[in-house]
């Protein structure tokens, strides 16, 4: 194998990259849409600052005491929890925008308890890989991780904007995007899923 890619002669390893993959374009798509969702709602960039903020409060606050409690719990059910939180506040959020009855403070509130499951979410990622691959891949897994999160920070955003345009450009288009992203957690938590424990 390439030693551009050994760590993924783990067989967890393997899964947990796919799995983020998907998960990671899939939060670049929601980030858009929640944005264009408060602007397609009459909020103006106060609006959308109150909402990014809102969303990166709690990792701001609780990181520390997330990496505390990643250290003291299994951190693949750690991961779990904290991917199936945040499918739930966007499936919230994608069903609000969908049927029409979204409003600005409602993003507002999904947006910062979005950002609750993010901050617990982060260390429990940054830990896990030291878990899945040899001491000699630990660097090659890290790297293969910054380099997929930045692969789905270019492909995330433009097929939101796509989606987005071919849906209406209204409030039920970034609500359908937002449900792509629900879906999307399904498939890191499925691949967490199906990791060897032993």
């Amino acid at each position: 194998m390439s030693p551009t890619f050994r760590s993924l002669r783990s067989h967890n390893y393997r899964l947990y990259l796919a799995g983020s993959v998907v998960s990671n374009v899939g939060t670049w798509m929601q980030r858009i849409a929640q944005d264009w969702l408060v602007l397609s709602l009459g909020g103006g960039g106060a609006a959308l600052g109150i909402t990014t903020g809102l969303q990166f409060l709690p990792i701001l606050l609780l990181s520390p005491y997330a990496g505390v409690i990643a250290d003291r719990f299994p951190k693949r059910r750690l991961l779990q929890v904290a991917q199936g939180w945040m499918a739930l506040m966007s499936l919230l959020l994608g069903v609000l925008a969908v049927s029409g009855h979204a409003e600005v403070w409602m993003v507002y509130v999904i947006a910062f308890l979005f950002g609750t499951g993010a901050a617990f979410d982060g260390p429990g990622r940054q830990s896990f890989v030291s878990e899945m691959v040899h001491p000699d891949d630990l660097t090659n897994a890290v790297g293969l991780n910054s380099a997929s999160f930045n692969l789905a920070r270019l492909i995330g955003p433009a097929l939101a904007g796509l989606l987005i345009g071919s849906l209406g450009s209204g409030p039920e288009a970034t609500g359908w995007v937002i449900l792509i992203n629900a879906v999307s957690y399904l498939a890191v938590i499925g691949q967490l899923q199906r990791m060897n424990t032993a």
